[in-house]
């Protein structure tokens, strides 16, 4: 394998579920309700993945932030299930640290990470990829800017799942959500944890449309994004707008002198009623 797992450690978050602690990021990997469940929650569900699927001889899903795996192996789930006329799943995952997939596929058992999984994990570790009859998985270490650069194919759903923004600002920028936004086809959707006026900013400034996502555990909203405002269930309105003329406002680490003015005036809220 290419990263072991001496800067990860298995914890319990406060559901009792068993998640992954980075050492390193001093940061929990879905610290709220555990990895399974807000894979299906969060982003599975959230992202219409199964009904996706029916639609299209081809998905094309971004993992952003494989981390421990629970984000890619709850699509291969639902794609591996999928009727013999649902579209193949065409599965990106990007990560810099292997680490903490390391260490989950040490403790399969504690992740519901079943034989079949575990040995796709194990291939993509050493090859970069793996491929079924369902599900093509393919590994992007390293800078994700970079590549993005690489690949041709457009995404249709993009899971945003990394570090928060204190241990990882690159991620949250203007500039990676613009790099992002230049990846994806014309009715791709994004979904995140978070729900961070910054986030949600730097989304808006990247030229996505912006909306409010599902709750989970403790949290009373994620995040939900769209290339087009039409595919967003609940987009933000100006009652979100209007929170930007305080003066602390929070803004993303390469926010422009203008930031506020600019996502003030985003093709969203000019249309909206």
């Amino acid at each position: 394998m290419k990263d072991r797992p001496a800067n990860h450690e298995i914890v319990r978050t406060r559901s009792g579920a068993a998640a992954i602690r980075s050492i390193d990021a001093g940061e929990v990997m879905h610290p709220g309700v555990g990895p399974i469940v807000e894979a299906e929650l969060l982003y599975v569900r959230q992202s219409r993945l199964a009904e996706r699927l029916l639609e299209a001889p081809e998905l094309v899903l971004f993992d952003v932030g494989l981390g421990a795996g629970s984000n890619a192996f709850a699509a291969r789930a639902v794609s591996g299930r999928a009727p013999a006329s649902a579209g193949r799943l065409r599965l990106v995952s990007f990560e810099r640290d292997l680490g903490a997939l390391a260490l989950a596929l040490e403790s399969p058992d504690a992740f519901g990470i079943d034989a079949e999984a575990s040995s796709a994990a194990r291939a993509l570790l050493e090859h970069g990829r793996h491929e079924t009859a369902r599900t093509s998985w393919q590994l992007e270490h390293g800078d994700i800017c970079a590549a993005l650069e690489r690949i041709t194919a457009r995404a249709h759903i993009v899971y945003w799942d990394p570090f928060s923004p204190r241990a990882n600002p690159t991620l949250w920028s203007v500039g990676s959500f613009t790099a992002m936004r230049r990846a994806v086809g014309p009715r791709c959707t994004l979904f995140t944890y978070s729900a961070s006026t910054a986030t949600r900013i730097a989304l808006l400034l990247a030229g996505w449309a912006v909306g409010v996502g599902d709750a989970i555990g403790d949290k009373a909203q994620t995040t939900a994004a769209a290339v087009d405002a039409a595919d967003l269930a609940r987009p933000l309105d100006r009652t979100w707008l209007a929170r930007l003329h305080r003066p602390d406002v929070p803004l993303p680490p390469d926010a422009p002198a203008d930031a506020v003015a600019r996502a003030a005036a985003s093709r969203q809220f000019l249309e909206a009623p």
